[in-house]
């Protein structure tokens, strides 16, 4: 899976006892309601946000994961985790996104609603 969005926040690395480390980045993404999705880096793939700055548009591929996890009380709770393993800038240019020549050449074509047909009396149907 792949989300999109903008670098709110990179986290510090964070080093267990166990030697095992991670590092967070939180992306904002781009629709009509923004999310702000928090995604784990692990282990080796924490350089990965080395170059990734903060505000930068990305595209990130990504794994969800979950775990199950008893309480002391007994009761089974559920857990979910985002990890990224792919990190790519998303370049956009200055004046927006540029239209295809197919879709340009569509726009300057004007549309219209009339009949090519009408007033076309050489119909040689045979019905």
């Amino acid at each position: 899976m792949e989300l999109q969005g903008t670098v709110k926040k990179i986290s510090e690395v964070q080093t267990f006892t166990s030697g095992f480390q991670k590092r967070e980045m939180v992306i904002l993404t781009q629709e009509q309601y923004p999310q702000p999705i928090n995604i784990e880096f692990l282990s080796d793939k924490i350089n990965l946000l080395d170059n990734v700055t903060e505000g930068e548009n990305v595209k990130v591929a990504i794994n969800i994961r979950g775990r199950e996890w008893v309480s002391p009380q007994g009761e089974t709770k559920y857990f979910n985790s985002i990890t990224g393993w792919k990190v790519e800038k998303v370049f956009e240019n200055a004046t927006g996104s540029e239209p295809t020549q197919a879709s340009s050449q569509q726009a300057a074509t004007p549309v219209s609603n009339e009949n090519p047909f009408a007033g076309d009396d050489d119909d040689d149907l045979p019905f």
